[in-house]
């Protein structure tokens, strides 16, 4: 699992002989044209890589360096991947290069097109935050559980509808898409044999419930073909045999609760029609969002024992949520001389324009995704800009005072706590949501030392070469 890390690599790695093999594909993740080279692995490595973006590999063949923004160099699984991101948007500059630098822990080369970086931001599609939708049920269903009657679901990847109800029926899945990057992906190898197991009264009745506690959440909208604009990824509430076959190992150890995935957020159930998930007060519970976690989690359970695993097989396993999981557990290190916040309280950052900006203690935990770990507890003041607001620049805002079009969010009302000179805090600074451009510790009063360069991004190369669902389709940064 790749990890945040505060520095970047500073000279190109040196490419592990001639190039074995590469791949052309549309990146899953933001819709882009990509190539992925092979040095040092095997053929066979390669291919695996190539097939989890839907590509063949072709054996002994570079990637055109053709009408590209740059090249990202990074270690995976013991070899070299040089990934070459094409396009000529140099507005998505940014992203790229932070993304390579931060989640990859890659070498970014970036283009003529890429050579005047003038640093992350995201001018249009910005991450949609959670809403609340109330519609009248459709014809034929009981009357809601809510007010006149009515079904309310958040539209949030976390989201749920009342049980027994079809998500994509009661909210949009367009906001859950551009919340985490939707591609089709072929099912586990299993999902091609036949179950007998199907034909067990008992078996099959909880089978058919766990699908439709899937498709009351908003993992309905990737993992329904029916919902699914371009087919279900990685499994499919709608296909015939058996739906625990169509999961990995890894997979069923998440639906078992066998591997916290508390990064992806949740509600408490009682906000959410009765629906919960990991978190972090219970971080052992299914990643399916469910009414009744024991009997979710045993469904997963007795898979795992099918295939003769235990949770031996998966200890010390501890990132359910990949880059969502790095993020909430990343160690800030001392903000740069161009990082934090001055005598007078005004704020500065890494090169990019802000949507979000935090000033939290020291020791606050990361703010990651809505709906329960993006204000994390010594949250002192955070504003936010609305989706068509213009993201502001590096010193021009100023602690406790809100700048025009952003509102405040922490705290309710009132102005933040005194800085208090002396004492070390927590600067967070971000283009988007998980778009973080500075992410670091300063001194109140004191310009903190030269350091390592914090920024960092969520670009679509990295998020690709973490094989996360979670980079944004129609987002762009520009």
């Amino acid at each position: 699992m790749l990890l945040l890390l505060a520095c970047v690599l500073e000279t190109a790695p040196v490419l592990d002989g001639p190039v074995v093999a590469s791949c052309d594909y549309e990146s899953p993740f933001s819709g882009e044209s990509e190539c992925r080279e092979f040095y040092g692995s095997t053929l066979e490595e390669a291919g695996e890589s190539c097939d989890g973006v839907n590509a063949t590999a072709r054996d002994g063949e570079a990637c055109p360096l053709v009408d590209t923004l740059g090249t990202c160099t990074y270690d995976s699984d013991g070899y070299q991947i040089r990934t070459v991101v094409y396009g000529t948007n140099e507005g998505t500059c940014g992203s790229n290069r932070f993304g390579c630098e931060t989640f990859a822990n890659g070498y970014w080369d970036a283009s003529e097109l890429c050579a005047e970086d003038a640093g992350l931001v995201v001018l249009s599609d910005p991450f949609p935050l959670a809403e609340q939708v109330c519609m009248d049920p459709i014809a034929g269903e009981p009357p809601g559980q809510s007010e006149d009657g009515k079904v309310c679901t958040w539209e949030i990847v976390s989201g749920a509808t009342e049980e027994g109800r079809h998500f994509s029926d009661y909210a949009s899945c367009d906001p859950v898409i551009r919340q985490r990057g939707y591609a089709p992906v072929p099912p586990n190898a299993l999902a091609a044999t036949a179950d007998a197991r199907l034909e067990e009264a008992g078996y099959a009745a909880e089978d058919a419930w766990v699908r439709t506690q899937i498709n009351a959440g908003s993992c309905e909208c990737c993992h329904s073909s029916d919902v699914a604009t371009e087919g279900a990824a990685v499994f499919d509430t709608t296909a015939k045999g058996g739906l625990a076959n169509q999961f990995n190992d890894r997979g069923l150890a998440m639906g078992a609760g066998w591997i916290p995935t508390v990064g992806f957020g949740t509600y408490p159930p009682e906000d959410n029609n009765g629906f919960e998930r990991s978190s972090p007060e219970n971080p052992y519970l299914s990643i399916i969002p469910t009414t009744d976690q024991p009997r979710m989690m045993a469904f997963f359970e007795a898979e795992l024992a099918h295939r003769g695993l235990t949770r031996q097989d998966f200890e010390g396993d501890v990132y359910g949520a990949g880059p969502l999981d790095a993020q909430l557990t990343y160690e800030p290190e001392r903000c740069s001389t161009e990082e934090g916040v001055d005598a007078d309280g005004v704020i500065r950052w890494a090169p990019g324009r802000a949507r979000y900006v935090y000033v939290l203690e020291a020791d606050a935990a990361n703010p990651t995704v809505q709906p329960n770990l993006d204000t994390p507890e010594g949250t002192l003041w955070r504003v936010d800009l609305p989706a068509d607001g213009s993201p502001v620049y590096s010193g021009t805002v100023t602690y406790g005072e809100v700048p025009a079009g952003m509102v405040q969010r922490v705290p309710e009302a009132g102005a933040p706590p005194a800085l208090v000179a002396g004492k070390d805090y927590y600067l967070y600074a971000s283009a988007d949501v998980l778009y973080p451009i500075s992410r670091c510790i300063f001194t109140a009063g004191e310009p903190a030392p030269a350091s390592c360069d914090t920024r960092g991004g969520a670009g679509s190369l990295a998020l690709a070469a973490a094989g996360l669902a979670f980079a944004l389709r129609r987002r762009r940064a520009g």
